[in-house]
């Protein structure tokens, strides 16, 4: 299967941006991926924690679902090799990625506050941690990048297993939210494509 570098140009309109958030050029099978895998997340999430959790309000219902949809769908888009082509393509650096990653305090910052009564010292520690661990993923040459998101990804999931608390019914969230971001989304790795 060839490696593949180029990808076309976004299109125009709604589905423009669909391309500007997945990859231009995502295949049939990659876009199936990205759409019935956070579906079925959106849907198992809330009722996996109805059968484990009692008195949720619907608003954690509601935040399970978004987390579980938006965790699952980016572990699996940002895994793609249209999502890597277009994310690692040239002008995309540091500054770039690092930004994309601190936008993702936000999902941090929701689950604190939604399910951890706003636990700050919850938010300093899982937060700080994805930073720092992105910024060595980020720092390192690219051929010790996969190893290092992995190790980041092992130490995060030991962090959330062992050092902070998840709330049953999204216990899930941190492992998976880490998968996503450091090992998925910051490595760059070839974009293998199918002959056509």
């Amino acid at each position: 299967m060839p490696i593949d570098w180029k990808y076309p140009p976004p299109r125009s309109g709604l589905v423009g941006a669909w391309d500007r958030f997945v990859g231009p050029g995502a295949t049939q099978a990659e876009s199936m991926l990205q759409v019935v895998t956070p579906i079925i997340a959106a849907v198992a999430a809330p009722l996996y924690a109805s059968r484990v959790v009692e008195g949720w309000s619907v608003l954690q219902y509601v935040v399970c679902s978004v987390l579980a949809f938006d965790t699952a769908g980016g572990v699996i888009t940002n895994a793609t090799s249209s999502a890597k082509r277009w994310y690692h393509r040239s002008g995309q650096g540091f500054k770039q990625h690092i930004g994309l990653v601190s936008l993702h305090l936000i999902h941090l910052l929701l689950f604190s506050w939604v399910y951890l009564a706003l636990d700050f010292e919850w938010i300093l520690v899982a937060g700080g941690y994805l930073m720092l661990a992105s910024t060595v993923v980020l720092w390192v040459p690219q051929y010790l990048q996969r190893p290092t998101a992995f190790l980041g990804f092992a130490c995060g999931l030991l962090i959330a297993l062992y050092l902070l608390p998840q709330p049953a019914g999204v216990e899930w969230f941190l492992p998976l939210f880490y998968l996503k971001v450091l090992v998925t989304h910051l490595v760059k790795e070839e974009p293998y494509r199918p002959v056509e």
